[in-house]
């Protein structure tokens, strides 16, 4: 199982749109959203309309699931839940969006809530890390932050975007975020166009 954990940093369509791509692999996928991700979610994507309750109702919204006995959501509160124990069989935990009170969190292991623990036990057991850090411009203290959270093991992937992938949405930048953390993952997928299957190469 993965663990996405959606903070309330702006980008929640990453985490949402990393659940759905996760699914389609046939992983199971554990879905942990703080209430400041909640609030950031229903603003960001539907704005005056109509408002979900959790990562479920939103992938329901969109038609993509959950699918049944693959998806489980967890309350970021519940620290006996699967992913706050090291004995629980996680392969990894990314946190997408990673405001940077959770980003300080990971980084100095005060595990304050179910997501950011979810990350120390990962650190801790030696599995996969990765942190969407959002946030721009950055101050010393966030670069810190992230120097520290790489060194204990985790993998610091900011949403930037890819322009030679030539993007002609909100969606392809989304994409290719997505796609980014896949392929850390070690997961195939055409999400964007590789370097190497770009038009014209000379190779």
């Amino acid at each position: 199982m993965y663990i996405v954990g959606i903070t309330g940093a702006s980008g929640s369509i990453i985490g949402i749109r990393l659940i759905e791509e996760l699914l389609k692999t046939g992983e199971r996928v554990g879905g942990i959203i703080s209430d400041a991700g909640l609030s950031t979610m229903n603003y960001e994507l539907y704005g005056s309309g109509e408002k979900t309750g959790s990562i479920a109702d939103c992938l329901a919204m969109r038609g993509t699931g959950p699918a049944p006995g693959r998806f489980e959501e967890y309350s970021n509160r519940d620290f006996f839940a699967p992913p706050a124990s090291g004995t629980s069989v996680i392969r990894g935990v990314i946190i997408a969006p990673a405001s940077m009170k959770t980003l300080s969190s990971v980084a100095n292991g005060y595990s304050d809530s179910l997501i950011s623990r979810a990350a120390d036990v990962c650190l801790k057991e030696g599995r996969r890390c990765i942190l969407v850090a959002r946030e721009t411009p950055l101050s010393l203290i966030h670069i810190e932050n992230m120097r520290r959270a790489k060194m204990a093991g985790a993998d610091i992937l900011p949403p930037v975007p890819a322009f030679y992938t030539h993007p002609k949405s909100v969606d392809d930048i989304v994409n290719f975020t997505v796609g980014k953390i896949l392929s850390l993952l070690g997961f195939e997928h055409e999400l964007y166009r590789k370097w190497d299957e770009r038009e014209g190469r000379d190779d």
